[in-house]
């Protein structure tokens, strides 16, 4: 019960500060919004992708959606360490607080913030024609697969900041984290026009399972894989809750 209360606390925290301050998240939505505005379009008057029938721009968006939502979670561990270097994580440690409720909280309110973006750029989607499926359940779940894709990449970032020692540091290893990621999943085009190598790389590319559950979704309709796509995030983010916790101490050392 303390485990969950620190959860929500922290959730209410992130929420708190983005009440209080939403420019960073308006901004990060800038390249999404170049990437469905001016991509999209460009290489759907190519004509050269197969999407079996649906427009380019929209076959897309459900990747630049998880784009930059990731973008947002991976780079959410560089408020940890910001955290670490003026002593808020030293005082988290020292409370009753388990330390997975610690990292599990953080990374469920990286979440929300990611929530935030998927509510600037989707009506920027609507308006350039981008055809969404009418169905309110199924975009609900939608935004809970994105929260949940969300929530493991923060715990990847929280890992990634048990090792970096400066902020600097940390900048270099989210970029090299999150384009190998993108470009090695579905996001821009079916995985059967990948190289071999990048194919075998998609199949455990937690993105590809996320991009695919979102398109079918909001998108194209075809849920038949949802169960695994869902199966594959949620235990990709029981493994990323251990890890985050188990190096969590590094932190601050």
């Amino acid at each position: 019960m303390n485990a969950i209360k620190s959860i929500l606390v922290m959730m209410e925290l992130e929420l708190r500060r983005l009440k209080h301050d939403r420019t960073e998240i308006y901004f990060r939505a800038i390249q999404p919004m170049l990437w469905l505005v001016i991509y999209g379009p460009v290489m759907g008057s190519v004509k050269a992708i197969p999407t079996n029938g649906v427009p380019y721009t929209d076959y897309i968006t459900p990747g630049v959606l998880i784009q930059s939502t990731t973008f947002v979670s991976i780079f959410y561990g560089l408020m940890m360490v910001w955290e670490r270097d003026v002593g808020i994580l030293k005082r988290l440690l020292v409370t009753p607080a388990p330390r997975y409720s610690v990292v599990v909280g953080r990374s469920m309110a990286s979440g929300l913030r990611s929530l935030l973006q998927v509510f600037i750029i989707l009506p920027v989607a609507y308006i350039i024609g981008v055809r969404f499926l009418p169905n309110p359940l199924y975009f609900v779940l939608a935004l809970g697969v994105i929260f949940l894709s969300s929530g493991g990449f923060a715990s990847v970032s929280i890992l990634v900041a048990s090792f970096m020692k400066t902020r600097e540091r940390f900048m270099g290893i989210g970029q090299a984290i999150i384009m190998p990621l993108f470009f090695a999943s579905n996001a821009l085009y079916p995985v059967n026009l990948m190289p071999p190598i990048l194919r075998e790389l998609s199949i455990i590319n937690p993105l590809t399972y996320a991009v695919d559950a979102v398109r079918g979704l909001l998108i194209t309709g075809d849920i038949s894989k949802l169960y695994l796509d869902l199966g594959v995030l949620i235990t990709f983010d029981i493994l990323m809750f251990t890890l985050s916790s188990l190096s969590f101490r590094r932190i601050i050392e």
